[in-house]
């Protein structure tokens, strides 16, 4: 159950989503069903200001103390920064062994590894820092492309909106449906998002270390319809399918099928973000022929269908307001 919840802040810390765990956890919605919580707010000095990213402080209520008895304790996102109070870092080992979820909120999650609370758990944090987590926290499990993990006690969140999604979850968890839904109706949110944070994020396509090949790159390029093979790239690159395989692989660090199949997906997030046309026309624009292979290499490199992608993500003409 989801009686008591303490949000522990510290200095750095920020405030959308700091705001994000007050609207889920700090809001009386008794009126709509759900069931009453109380909600702390926790700092290693009660009363005294803790600086923010955008220049404004956040005065915590309770001190750390009011961990205690938490059913719940979050941690939203902060600075990141080699070193957190030890306070801090005592209070969330010490409510995390008498058994009390923990959440974090995008990069709250490193708080958590430096109180030693990600140590052989499945974890993950913003795309932008996923790598760093696992950099810092080694024993951690990091899952960079989800929106949250719940690993049971351990709930942590990508960037921002996807602390909504995390929070929702654990208020669907413990409480049902009906409460989930009744605090996402009023947040004016999906009571569940599909997908992860792959469709956020920009891919790195490999790029050519060095020019040899530079000429047989930019013509697949303009050609990405084009059923390529090694054999007829070979050709055009006046090497043998041996060689020029291996000097692909050296020189863009993958293989000629997946870097075409990589560029035709960024193509394809283009298109459908810049234009009108049609699942099928977009597969034939970019060489996967079917609806049903765009959709396969998508969801596989994005992580959500192409369809659901366009809803997200799609450009639209700004809505006129008529004056007055």
């Amino acid at each position: 159950m989801l009686r008591t919840i303490a949000a522990v802040l510290v200095d750095g810390t920020a405030p959308f989503e700091f705001g994000v765990v007050c609207e889920v956890f700090g809001i009386d919605r008794t009126m709509d069903g759900v069931p009453p919580m109380e909600f702390r707010v926790c700092g290693e000095r009660p009363g005294e200001p803790l600086t923010t990213e955008v220049g404004v402080g956040i005065v915590p209520t309770h001190g750390l103390d009011a961990l205690d008895g938490a059913d719940l304790v979050a941690v939203p996102a902060a600075r990141i920064r080699g070193d957190y109070p030890p306070a801090v870092l005592d209070a969330l080992r010490t409510a995390a062994g008498r058994g009390a979820t923990v959440l974090s909120v995008c990069s709250g999650a490193f708080v958590l590894g430096a109180a030693g609370l990600l140590d052989g758990r499945r974890c993950t944090t913003h795309w932008m820092h996923t790598d760093e987590l696992a950099r810092r926290f080694p024993a951690a499990e990091v899952d960079p492309d989800v929106l949250f993990v719940d690993d049971g006690t351990l709930i942590t969140s990508a960037g921002t909106a996807a602390g909504i999604d995390a929070c929702l979850h654990l208020v669907r968890r413990e409480l049902g449906s009906g409460p989930a839904t009744a605090v996402a109706r009023r947040m004016v949110v999906p009571p569940q998002r599909d997908g992860g944070q792959r469709q956020f994020v920009t891919p790195a396509v490999p790029e050519c270390t060095a020019d040899s090949l530079e000429p047989v790159l930019a013509w697949m390029l303009r050609s990405l319809a084009t059923d390529h093979t090694v054999a007829t790239l070979a050709r055009r690159a006046r090497m043998s399918q041996r060689t020029f395989a291996r000097r692909f692989a050296a020189e863009t660090g993958t293989t000629p099928h997946r870097w075409l199949t990589a560029q035709r997906v960024l193509h394809a997030r283009r298109l459908l973000e810049e234009t009108p046309l049609g699942v099928d026309e977009i597969a034939r624009d970019c060489g996967f022929g079917t609806a049903a292979l765009l959709r396969h290499h998508f969801r596989r490199v994005v992580g959500v269908t192409p369809t659901d992608y366009r809803r997200t993500f799609a450009s639209r003409p700004a809505v006129r307001t008529p004056a007055a």
